[in-house]
């Protein structure tokens, strides 16, 4: 077995991302799913995060999705968590909300328990939005590894948040 992801592995693309948005002088706000937390946990090892960083919350309840995303039931109409367009939902709402520059959210199934929307483990969907783009990115692994999985959910997602602010506009 792997030796688990630290923040410590995660801090240097953290600064990088840190860095971009303020080179830009924009602030993302951060819907965390399957993730538990660890996006945020990663962008707020940087010092000084107020600069670039709005806030969020972690996504793991209906409860919370109402809460934190102030959307009527309706907008999650024919969606399924894990999907491209209910991730980009969360990352709308989650910019939107807490009036950030960018969105990122993650939806997915870290499995060793029964996904509530029947997702499979080791499924998840990063999303990303800013002015003038949207991107997604799906990892897939196959592994029932709840833990193995939330850090390879972490590393997608902050993979997309990077690659997106090096393209956008």
């Amino acid at each position: 077995m792997a030796s688990p992801l630290t923040l410590a592995e995660l801090h240097p693309q953290a600064v990088r991302i840190a860095e971009a948005l303020k080179a830009r002088r924009e602030k993302v706000a951060v819907a965390d799913g399957a993730t538990g937390g660890l996006i945020a946990a990663a962008l707020l090892t940087v010092p000084g995060a107020l600069k670039f960083y709005v806030g969020g919350g972690i996504v793991y309840s209906f409860r919370a999705r109402d809460v934190l995303f102030d959307l009527p039931r309706e907008a999650y109409e024919g969606m399924t968590s894990a999907s491209d367009d209910y991730a980009l939902l969360q990352a709308r709402a989650i910019r939107d909300n807490l009036r950030a520059d960018w969105g990122i959210a993650e939806s997915g199934s870290a499995g060793s328990s029964r996904h509530p929307m029947g997702v499979a483990s080791g499924r998840s969907v990063g999303a990303v939005v800013g002015p003038g783009i949207e991107r997604t990115a799906t990892i897939e692994t196959a592994s029932d590894d709840r833990i193995a999985n939330m850090e390879a959910f972490t590393r997608n997602a902050l993979d997309l948040l990077e690659g997106t602010l090096g393209e956008a506009p």
